[in-house]
């Protein structure tokens, strides 16, 4: 738990290299003691997915996640905060990785019901609901920009 504190020091200090090594360890080390499905664990591995995204590492993030999310699912539920983190994380992810239009239109439908279970579950005023609005409204942008042709010659 230490760790996992000094990492979000580490973070809000610009140090972001060394936020994600602390991440590491701290998730590795809840892994050997706790073991995978343990909520702490589920927790610490939703916050070294943003950190390698922060670090611009997503194909280690989305592979996290892949096998993370259906562990957080079943464990903690799907409508959980944590679960949903980690889904509005993963559509992030896969919309940053230089996606494909269909990584684009998977990371659109999942946000759309990340969105729609947050907005019920936490409510709209809630922080993270909104910023899961606007990377909605980001990614949904980015998906009419892929498939509308360019007009220039």
């Amino acid at each position: 738990m230490t760790q996992s504190n000094l990492a979000n020091t580490y973070q809000l200090l610009g140090r972001k290299e060394q936020a994600l090594r602390m991440r590491q360890d701290a998730y590795s080390g809840y892994v050997k003691l706790l073991g995978e499905e343990h909520a702490h664990t589920l927790l610490t591995a939703g916050n070294y997915a943003i950190s390698l995204g922060e670090l611009r590492r997503y194909a280690e993030a989305k592979s996290l996640l892949r096998k993370q999310i259906p562990v957080a699912r079943r464990v903690l539920g799907e409508n959980h905060e944590q679960t949903l983190r980690m889904r509005g994380c993963y559509a992030v992810v896969l919309y940053k990785s230089c996606a494909t239009l269909e990584d684009l239109r998977e990371a659109v439908t999942t946000l759309e019901d990340t969105e729609r279970s947050m907005r019920r579950v936490l409510g709209g005023a809630y922080p993270m609901t909104g910023m899961v609005e606007k990377a909605l409204a980001d990614l949904r942008a980015a998906l009419r920009a892929r498939k509308t042709p360019s007009s220039s010659p």
